[in-house]
């Protein structure tokens, strides 16, 4: 994967979080969605008071327009642009290069309940469609050589695969009765996090849950044993205590990403993309895509 695509998605990424979405009604009635958080209010009543002193709805709404206006509306622009343009010149993004760059993105991140992984994919896989189509737009009159790509696949191939990993926490305690007893407070409900910060000896992990983060499974940094337990479970579960090297364990596992890996043909026009990107000196924005097309807009000259 591209890492200069990879920041490029963080990076929108970031400035659409910022963003907040107002809708209102006849009624006044305004709702504020915000991470997929809603909560309803009024716009004739103030949205914070400070010692008695009204914050107005107002107020607000000028802060945001001065603020953010301008880049939300314009990120709007490009979106509806890119998706139109893709869909006249059927554009469409490998469903394996998007499950790679999840993949990715998801490797960056810390533990997340089933839910809010599900909400975030759903705004990376939107991010990710739309950069690729734009960059598939913007190289489209670009023509690199057969022979630059061969070459460039050659000596960067492995960069566009991703290799197995796994998201693991652990409690390790020096003997199978104490791991026992874990295990039970685990079968009544008690919170993994909460254990390991009590009970694991592991002075590296403790005090963050036991968390062991994304390890390759291909990896010299893999405890010893554990990826047998865990390709033998679910995901979000927990194993039963077990023998290491080190005392007596217990795994959570998070999330098992598999591996992912392209043939030539498959990746191909994307290190074109890539590589026409280069040529032609083109940062990763919509901007010459405007040009081709009439927009009027809030900020428009």
């Amino acid at each position: 994967m591209s890492r200069k695509l990879l920041w490029g998605i963080i990076t929108v990424l970031l400035i659409t979080n910022i963003a907040t979405l107002l809708f209102m009604n006849q009624n006044e009635n305004v709702i504020v969605s915000e991470d997929g958080e809603e909560t309803a209010i009024r716009s004739n009543e103030p949205v914070a008071t400070i010692d008695g002193e009204d914050i107005t709805y107002a107020e607000w709404m000028t802060a945001l327009r001065e603020t953010h206006g301008e880049k939300t509306l314009q990120s709007l622009i490009d979106r509806h642009l890119v998706s139109k343009l893709a869909n006249e010149k059927h554009i469409e993004i490998s469903e394996k290069v998007i499950e790679r760059e999840l993949a990715y993105l998801t490797s960056m991140q810390g533990p997340l309940a089933e839910d809010e992984l599900a909400k975030a994919e759903e705004k990376w896989r939107e991010e990710i469609v739309y950069r690729y189509q734009l960059e598939f737009l913007l190289t489209e009159d670009i023509s690199i050589p057969e022979g630059e790509v061969e070459e460039y696949y050659d000596v960067y191939k492995n960069q566009y695969d991703f290799s197995p990993a796994m998201q693991l926490s652990h409690i390790l305690v020096s003997d199978m009765e104490t791991a026992e007893k874990i295990h039970g407070e685990l079968e009544q409900g008690a919170n993994f996090d909460q254990l390991a910060r009590e009970y694991s000896i592991d002075e590296e992990t403790k005090n963050s849950g036991g968390y062991l983060g994304f390890i390759n499974t291909n990896s010299q940094f893999f405890p010893d044993g554990y990826e047998e337990i865990a390709n033998e479970m679910e995901e979000h579960s927990y194993s039963t205590p077990f023998t290491t090297g080190n005392g007596v364990g217990i795994i959570y596992l998070h999330q098992s990403l598999p591996k992912i890996k392209f043939s030539y043909e498959e990746i191909k026009p994307y290190v074109e993309n890539e590589l026409a990107l280069h040529e032609g000196n083109l940062p990763l924005q919509a901007a010459p895509l405007w040009e081709k097309h009439e927009i009027d807009w809030l900020y428009g000259n």
